[in-house]
């Protein structure tokens, strides 16, 4: 089936930040500086992963735009936890990160209302040498994020 839409993906995104903002604002920092996910990852980090998380992704929506093919773009999957001990993101202002999630999301809505449909077959080959579609990408984002909210939420309780 062949999408022309993904308006219930940047609705359920600006859901997301509509949502999770001022939780996230409100939270004292011994909450997301010391509990731990089973990833061994604190709020501060899993929000850390989830910019970087925007960051790939849309250099993939992006790329993937005017490249048929990126086999040689890096996946950062296998780097996780180095991407985020490298930014250091579990020393970083918080409100800045909350801000910078927000707005790096913002656009990714942006990207996504613009992207040519025509290129939608246009695929990325991740770690593992598994082909992802752009729309696949753009279909999966919106359940990755969802995932490590649920984690953040979980962590909250």
């Amino acid at each position: 089936m062949q999408e022309n839409s993904f308006t219930h993906v940047t609705t359920g995104i600006a859901q997301v930040i509509e949502t999770e903002e001022s939780l996230l604002s409100s939270l004292p920092v011994e909450i997301i500086t010391q509990r731990r996910n089973t990833q061994n990852r604190t709020i501060k980090q899993i929000l850390g992963h989830l910019i970087d998380s925007a960051s790939n992704n849309h250099q993939r929506m992006v790329r993937l735009q005017y490249s048929k093919d990126l086999l040689f773009f890096p996946d950062y999957t296998q780097d996780n936890d180095l991407w985020i001990a490298l930014q250091d993101y579990q020393n970083a202002d918080w409100a800045n990160l909350i801000q910078l999630w927000k707005c790096y999301n913002l656009h990714i809505i942006q990207v996504i209302h613009s992207i040519d449909k025509s290129r939608l077959d246009s695929n990325w080959c991740d770690f593992t040498g598994a082909k992802v579609t752009l729309r696949e990408m753009i279909e999966g984002y919106l359940g990755h994020l969802h995932l490590h909210i649920k984690e953040i939420h979980e962590l909250i309780d």
